[in-house]
Formats: structure tokens, C-alpha cells, sequence
């Protein structure tokens, strides 16, 4: 696409004003319709009710679907619910249910009375499932064919219903229970002789997930097995929707955004255009742990308050032990948080990883140790200083790899989210370790250092 800018802006603009549906329509052809969507985003509540009324159901739907969650309500706001319902019937039922989901209770009711009964059941059913769940993700848009049809028949019953479904390359089989028993791709049917029959085709090793599995164990099962659909299914096998790929990849954004905001402390729903109270509500919290943890290094330092006084010159070097040993915890809990936001981790799959990150960590003590000792011989010329700098780099490190390996596995074994407090206990320990491994050595060889 190319560069939004204000020209592009500008012509939108001027498009509205003119009140030439063709005209948009031909700019509309001009773009991705996300791309597009992003266009919109730039526009008054005003322009967006001007341009929504300028556009045909199928357009609106397009756009609607591509916004994101505050757009769509925005635009939402501008349509009557009679305009919306007609939007709604070129919209897949997961989008569907994303936009419900924001409105006020009143007007999702309100929408609702408007659908079908067959559709108010399927959009009540479906909001009754956890937003982060693979019931919450799917849609009921997939054809479902029984396994004693034959290869015409299921043509047939594809063209008709087709037109209306988000996913034909893969076809759903089902027994007389609509249990699902195997899939069948629509390159298979179009070779196949028109009498052989759905059953003597399909694949039956089927991998589903329940409508209550978490949406990142759904993307994990996805990614897992290069799949472009997976299907949802109830505990006793009927298939109640299907979850397809570019929503996988949308939960697979999103879980990557979300750990790494938590890593930082920040909250999932906090954005740029957050007020500063809500900012300031979803950052303090963090911030006042981090303070108490803050205090019990502190508290270790002021336990060698003496050995400091006495030698002015550990209080400059101390400071580059802990940061180190913080820098390199965290490169272990990340690539931990990683992993295991990917696959569980079995405690005896994990002591041989542990011994590695050990031996890496004591490496790269020993290294950075040696470095920092040179630096510090140029400027107090004390050798055994310099021995307890590499001493404590080596300590502080191993200490780093320990704490960046163990926090994440326990956490997620008490079924935590690692990303969200691994870096509280990994920083605390290797700011209150580090400081009491080189302050201790300092406070046993201090009759070498004052020579």
C-alpha cells in the first residue's frame, strides 16, 4: 500500500463531501480493504457517518471487519440498528460477535431482537464463551457434510452453500449425530469420481480443541501442526464452529503484544490515547512492587554500610554487578517466557537446559568479569579488587541464570502467566544477590583492599 498521508486523507475528504458513491467506490477499489480501514481511521465521527451512508452493505461490512474494536464501535454509532442488521448478513458470525461484545447491553439487546431466531441462538451462544477462548474465536461459517453422500451430492451441496462460507477448501464430515469423524479438501472432491463416497476420501485423524481451551493453546495446536483451520468441538465430538488461520494469527499477535507488554509492566489494555488517570491507575500498582523490592536491595546495602564507607570505591563498582546480573537474567526468563508460551516444560526435559543456562552464565561472568576488572585496575589500580569484581560477576551471573530459568517454569507450573511477574523475582534477586555476594567479599578481603 501506499504511504498514508494527507493527500490521501484529503481526497477521501473531498470524495465524502461530493457525495459520489461511485467515485468512493472507486478509491475504496484502490486499496487492501485493511488498508483502507486505516484511511478511515483518520476521519471525524462526521466524515465516518457521511462516508457510511455513501457506502453498500457488502463495502460496510468489508470495513467493519477490518477495523479494529474501537472503530468498529465508532461506526457502529453512526448506523441505525436496521443498517447495522443488513451490514451484519455479509459479516462472518465471529466478527459479529467481536462487535456485540463492545456494545452497551441495551443496544446489543435491541440488535438482537432484530436477527433471526436461528442467528440470535448461534450470536447468544457464542457470547456466552470467554473472549480469550477458542469459543469466543470461532465461527459457525463451514460447511458440515454427511460421510454417506456422495462426491456429486457434496459438489452440489457446495455450491449451494458456498457462496456464504468464510472456508470451503476444507470440508467437515459428520455421522448421522453430527459427530465430526474427518475432513475432506475440496481439491480431493473436484478429482474424485462423482460416485465414490465423502467416507472413502476423508482424512480421519482430525485435531479439534473444546470451545473452552484457551485461545494461545488453540494457536499453539495451529502452529504446531501447520493447520489452516481447526475445528471446535463440543465434549461429546459435535462440531460447533471452526477457528481459521488468519484468526490465528491475530491471537498470535495479540499474545506476543500482551507478554510483551507484561514483561514491562505495563497493562494489556492500557493504549497511547489512555487518559492519565487510567494510565496512572494501570502503571502505579507495578511501580509500588517494584519500590518494595527496591527497598530490600537497599536493605542489603545498608547492612555493608560500613565496608562502603571504608572503601568509597565499591560503591561506583557495585552498581555495574547488579545491572549485569539483571541484563543477563533477563535474556534467560526471555527466551523461558518464550518457550513456554509455546510448549510445557517437564521438570526432568528441564534440568539439563538449567545446566546449560548455569554454565553460560558462569562463561559469561567470567568474561564480562575480566573486562570489568581491567577497567577497574586503570582506575583504582587495586588488584584484589579486581579479583572480587570477577568473583562477583561469575556469582551474580550464576545467580541470574538460576533465578531467569527457575521463576518462569514455576510460575507457569502454578499455572501462572510467566510473563507477567518473572521479572519482579528475577530483578530482586539478582539486585539483592548481586549486591550481598560482592559486598560480602568485599567485607572478607577488606584488610587487602585498604592496604
Amino acid at each position: 500500500m501506499e504511504k498514508i498521508n494527507t493527500e490521501v486523507i484529503e481526497k477521501l475528504r473531498c470524495l465524502i463531501a461530493d457525495s459520489d458513491p461511485q467515485a468512493i467506490y472507486d478509491f475504496i477499489d484502490h486499496y487492501q480493504p485493511i488498508d483502507f480501514a486505516e484511511i478511515v481511521e483518520e476521519l471525524d465521527d462526521v466524515e465516518i457517518s457521511s462516508l457510511v451512508r455513501l457506502l453498500d452493505d457488502n463495502r460496510l461490512a468489508s470495513l467493519m471487519e477490518e477495523s479494529d474494536d474501537d472503530e468498529r464501535i465508532r461506526i457502529a454509532r453512526t448506523l441505525d440498528n436496521r443498517r447495522l442488521m443488513t451490514a451484519f448478513e455479509y459479516m462472518q458470525k465471529d466478527d459479529i460477535v467481536d462487535m456485540l461484545g463492545d456494545f452497551p447491553i441495551l443496544r446489543r439487546k435491541e440488535v438482537l431482537r432484530l436477527m433471526k431466531s436461528s442467528d440470535q441462538t448461534i450470536i447468544n451462544k457464542l457470547l456466552n464463551y470467554p473472549e480469550d477462548s477458542a469459543g469466543g474465536l470461532m465461527t459457525t461459517d463451514y460447511i458440515a457434510l454427511h460421510d454417506d453422500l456422495t462426491v456429486e451430492d457434496a459438489l452440489d451441496v457446495i455450491r449451494r452453500t458456498g457462496p456464504k462460507t468464510d472456508l470451503i477448501q476444507t470440508i467437515f464430515v459428520i455421522d448421522d449425530k453430527r459427530k465430526l469423524i474427518g475432513t475432506v479438501s475440496l481439491k480431493s472432491l473436484l478429482v474424485a469420481s462423482k460416485t465414490s463416497l465423502i467416507r472413502a476420501l476423508m482424512d480421519d485423524q482430525v485435531l479439534s480443541v473444546n470451545p473452552e481451551t484457551d485461545q494461545e493453546e488453540a494457536a499453539r495446536i495451529v502452529a504446531r501442526y501447520d493447520l489452516d483451520v481447526i475445528p471446535v468441538v463440543s465434549r461429546s465430538n459435535q462440531i460447533l464452529g471452526i477457528i481459521t488461520v488468519d484468526d490465528i494469527i491475530d491471537v498470535i499477535i495479540e499474545e506476543y503484544n500482551e507478554d510483551m507488554l507484561q514483561l514491562a509492566g505495563v497493562n494489556v489494555e492500557e493504549k497511547l490515547d489512555s487518559t492519565w488517570r487510567e494510565s496512572l491507575r494501570m502503571r502505579l500498582p507495578w511501580l509500588l512492587i517494584n519500590l518494595v523490592t527496591a527497598f530490600l536491595a537497599s536493605f542489603v546495602v545498608n547492612l555493608f554500610q560500613n565496608t562502603i564507607q571504608q572503601v568509597v570505591a565499591l560503591s561506583a563498582v557495585m552498581t555495574i554487578i547488579s545491572g549485569m546480573g539483571g541484563n543477563a537474567g533477563t535474556q534467560t526468563m526471555s527466551i523461558l517466557v518464550r518457550t513456554l508460551s509455546q510448549k510445557d516444560l517437564r521438570w526432568r526435559d528441564a534440568l539439563p537446559h538449567l545446566l546449560k543456562e548455569i554454565v553460560v552464565g558462569v562463561l559469561d561472568g567470567a568474561s564480562c568479569g575480566a573486562v570489568t576488572a581491567v577497567v577497574v585496575w586503570f582506575m583504582y589500580h587495586n588488584l584484589y579488587l579486581c579479583l572480587i569484581v570477577v568473583l562477583a560477576m561469575i556469582g551474580n551471573l550464576f545467580v541470574s541464570a538460576v533465578f531467569g530459568f527457575l521463576v518462569p517454569v514455576i510460575l507457569k507450573r502454578c499455572n501462572q502467566d510467566p510473563a507477567v511477574a518473572s521479572s519482579i523475582f528475577v530483578t530482586t534477586a539478582t539486585d539483592t544477590l548481586g549486591f550481598f555476594i560482592f559486598l560480602g567479599l568485599a567485607t572478607l578481603m577488606m584488610p587487602y583492599l585498604l592496604r
